[in-house]
């Protein structure tokens, strides 16, 4: 009625809009003055849930990893993909629950971390190439001059375990893969290989398979006994800040443009083992 533009700031999931205008010409006129949203005249921040699960090598003896929310505001905003490992320093804060679930709720209320500075840990190849300093440049052309700069390498992965060196420089090859190559008519051949592992137990076949995936600049180790193909693959989820269906990454899909370490593959269901 009078014409007043009101701004309201928005800080929790769910608000709800004024109704009435509260500015000085509708009190002075005691006239209820009402108020219609304006989404163009609006400001919104860029907002990103992410969700950061303990790594599998610190989780304590019996436990399920924990899972944590993280909110991310403006400028870190994705920089992270899944499956990256990262580095997060944030304030660690209470959401109380709203609605229904507040009346019952008590005390109760879920925990989150909300993000200030963003770092992963695992940086691709060309992002390590582009850090590469003058030192290292030299141990580089240092080793392509050695005549046994395939041995030396291989022999570099694992090296807590003794010999197995034919199966160290697969799993070299496997690290390094081969260039993808595309064809004129615009079929793309994969260049990654893939690797088997058989043998008797006890002949340190997981710890090649932790090695190689802690090595690679993605990597993920699961365990065949436990995933479902599932749980390999991907999974509906419902989004808890949007309420849609979203399809959650498995290990397959954590581990994309890296290496995925799958361990006892024999006590696999066959239709699981199909399904990769």
């Amino acid at each position: 009625a009078c014409g007043c533009e009101v701004f309201q700031e928005v800080k929790t999931r769910q608000f709800t809009p004024l109704a009435q205008c509260q500015s000085a010409r509708c009190a002075a006129n005691r006239s209820r003055g009402k108020l219609h949203r304006q989404t163009r005249g609006s400001r919104f921040l860029r907002f990103q849930e992410v969700k950061v699960q303990e790594m599998t090598d610190q989780v304590p003896m019996g436990d399920i990893p924990r899972t944590l929310t993280v909110h991310c505001y403006e400028g870190a905003v994705r920089r992270l993909n899944p499956g990256d490992v990262a580095h997060i320093a944030g304030v660690f804060l209470p959401q109380p629950y709203t609605g229904f679930r507040a009346l019952r709720a008590g005390l109760l209320a879920d925990t989150l971390v909300e993000a200030h500075d963003v770092r992963p840990l695992k940086r691709r190849y060309d992002q390590l190439a582009r850090e590469l300093t003058p030192e290292l440049y030299m141990q580089l052309a240092e080793l392509s001059r050695d005549a046994d700069a395939y041995g030396r390498v291989a022999r570099a992965v694992a090296p807590e375990i003794f010999g197995h060196d034919d199966v160290k420089k697969a799993l070299l090859l496997l690290l390094v893969g081969a260039p993808a190559k595309r064809t004129r008519d615009g079929m793309a051949i994969r260049g990654d290989i893939n690797v088997c592992l058989m043998g008797d137990p006890g002949v340190a076949k997981s710890q090649l398979l932790r090695f190689v995936a802690k090595a690679a600049p993605r990597g993920v180790y699961t365990t065949g006994r436990g995933s479902s193909g599932v749980g390999l693959t991907a999974a509906v989820m419902r989004d808890a800040v949007s309420g849609e269906m979203v399809l959650e990454g498995g290990a397959l899909v954590l581990a994309d443009n890296g290496i995925c370490a799958i361990d006892e593959f024999d006590k696999m269901d066959e239709g699981d083992r199909t399904a990769i």
